[in-house]
Formats: structure tokens, C-alpha cells, sequence
């Protein structure tokens, strides 16, 4: 479900505009019924637009203004624009994001060292006063050799977050991921507080991706995911096992340099949406899912964490 752009009415079926990238209801889909700004960005040598048919379709509206964060960045991103493919799409947007960050970490890392790149994106029990690394380090991944730390979690967010995108709408999936994401790694490190043994920074965004998984979760359990592109295994499968296995290491006190509690709290944040959505709004999600990854993809579990004490979720 999503919100109309123009009178914000809520819409299981919402309209995307191929002009302009909102998301509208059935009556506000038609691009002179929403004043559609894309109209003008298109190359029009014969005047057709401008021919005076429509005088509702103009430039500057500011019903079209606000569809849409893009539209208030001072760059193009109109239909044909170079960030046409993100307007309206924060899947993409964060994955952007997220390998922009991590090339800005390798940066930091041969100009500052590791203790500047801690300071600026690894949330670590010694200092929870960095806010900031609440948010930077859901972004962040553990740097070279550990590429594929961000791999798996760009193959998860790739393939199940626009379907969640497409049931909540984009604002509501920028809070899920980025809230999500921060408490997960808050979590991890408290258990670490109150575990013994050396403490490890944090930083990853498998509590968002495992939000995303638990919410399709909730909305069809049954769907079929291809695991490793080969075989097919319902999604309540793969969750509740990627439970099963956070819980056991969390009980352990093992699992490596791998954040089992942010996975676990990420994983529960999206079940707990999940169920808010399917009772509220009353969707559900597709039937199948051809394109999956596997439960590999939420930053582990396994593997070697890398350099530094961070642990990778």
C-alpha cells in the first residue's frame, strides 16, 4: 500500500508516473490531473506541451513539488535525468548509498587510518556518544578484503526490498530501513556490555536487510524463494532458520566477529512491522519470488570478521 502523492489517499494498486516518478491514486494518475512536472523535462521541438491544450500542466506546482524527495535536489533528476532510475526508489537509493560509503571508507582508511574510520562510521560500546556512527555504520561494511560483507547484504536489500517498498511506500521504508539498521547495531552493542570478554565495534546493514526479510515474512511466508538461484525454499524457511542460528550463538557466546543480536532484533523489528502492516492496511505480499538470495546474504552467519575487532552484521 501506498500514499497518493496529491490528496494522500492510501492505495493497495497505486499508480507510478513514468513522467515524473510519483506514486498517485486512480483518480490523480493522469499527468494533468497531478500537474506533472516530468511533462516539460521531455525534448519538445514541436511544442506539444506548450501548445496550450492543458493549462494545468505547468512547471513549479507544488503538489508535484513535493512527490518526491528528489525533486528538491538542485540537480536533474527528471525522466531521461543521470538519477532518473532513483526517483521514488530508496531501495536503490540506499544501495547507492551504501557502496558510495563504502569507497569513502577505503578513503578514509589510506588517509586517516583505522582509528579515523572507527571514529567516523563504527558504532562501538566504548563510545555510544558518536551518534552519528548510529546511522553511518548501517551504511558502512567491513573494508577490503571483506567485500563480501556488503555483497550479501546488497543481494538481500536488491531483491526483497522493493517488494517491501512497494506494500509501505518509500518514507515508510527509509524509517523502517535506517531505524531498523540503527537499533540492531544499539543492541549488539548492550549484549556486549553485559557479556564478559573483549568488547567489538559494529558496523553493517544486515538489521535492515533481515527488517526487510521479516517483513515479507509476515505478509507471505509461503513465497518461494530460489536459494542460490537453484533451490526453491519458502521464506518462513529461511527466516527461521536465520533465527534459529542467531539465538543459538547469542546463547553460546559464539558466532566469531558476527553480530547475531542486531540480526536477531533487525529480523524481529520486521516481523513485529510486518504483522502492523498486514493488520492495518490488509495486504499481502506476491505468491513468488524467482530471483533470491539465501540466508547467507544478511551479513552472515560465518565467515571471518575482519580487521580491527568490528564485528560485521
Amino acid at each position: 500500500m501506498a500514499t497518493c502523492d496529491v490528496c494522500g489517499k492510501d492505495e493497495n494498486m497505486p499508480y507510478n508516473c513514468r513522467h515524473c516518478g510519483g506514486t498517485y491514486c486512480a483518480d490523480h494518475r493522469l499527468p494533468e490531473n497531478h500537474d506533472c512536472v516530468g511533462l516539460q523535462d521531455w525534448n519538445d521541438p514541436s511544442g506539444v506541451f506548450d501548445s496550450g491544450f492543458d493549462d494545468s500542466v505547468q512547471r513549479g506546482s507544488s503538489a508535484s513539488a513535493s512527490s518526491s524527495f528528489t525533486d528538491k535536489l538542485p540537480i536533474d533528476t527528471g525522466p531521461g535525468g543521470p538519477l532518473a532510475y532513483f526517483r521514488g526508489n530508496m531501495t536503490y537509493t540506499f544501495l547507492a548509498l551504501m557502496w558510495l560509503t563504502y569507497l569513502l571508507q577505503l578513503i578514509v582508511i589510506l588517509v586517516g587510518g583505522p582509528q579515523l574510520h572507527n571514529a567516523l562510521f563504527t558504532l562501538h560500546p566504548d563510545n555510544p556518544e558518536y551518534v552519528w556512527t548510529w546511522v553511518s555504520s548501517v551504511f558502512a561494511h567491513q573494508p577490503f578484503p571483506g567485500i563480501m560483507h556488503i555483497v550479501f547484504n546488497s543481494i538481500v536489500i536488491f531483491f526483497f526490498g522493493p517488494l517491501v517498498e512497494r506494500y509501505v511506500g518509500s518514507k515508510k521504508f527509509a524509517i523502517l530501513f535506517v531505524a531498523s539498521g540503527a537499533l540492531a547495531g544499539l543492541s549488539q552493542i548492550a549484549i556486549q556490555a553485559i557479556q564478559p570478554g573483549p568488547t567489538a565495534g559494529v558496523l553493517g546493514a544486515s538489521g535492515a536487510a533481515l527488517a526487510i526479510m521479516g517483513v515479507i515474512t509476515v505478509l507471505n511466508p509461503g513465497l518461494k524463494v530460489y536459494l542460490y538461484f537453484i533451490l526453491p525454499v519458502p521464506i518462513w524457511l529461511l527466516t527461521a532458520g536465520t533465527a534459529l542460528i542467531s539465538v543459538f550463538f547469542i546463547g553460546t557466546g559464539g558466532g566469531g566477529n558476527v553480530a547475531h543480536m542486531a540480526h536477531l532484533v533487525g529480523l524481529l523489528i520486521g516481523l513485529g512491522y510486518g504483522e502492523y502492516v498486514k493488520r492495518t492496511q490488509n495486504v499481502t505480499g506476491p505468491s513468488q519470488f524467482q530471483l533470491g538470495g539465501g540466508p547467507g546474504g544478511p551479513g552472515g552467519p560465518g565467515g571471518p570478521g575482519g580487521p580491527g575487532g568490528r564485528r560485521r552484521f
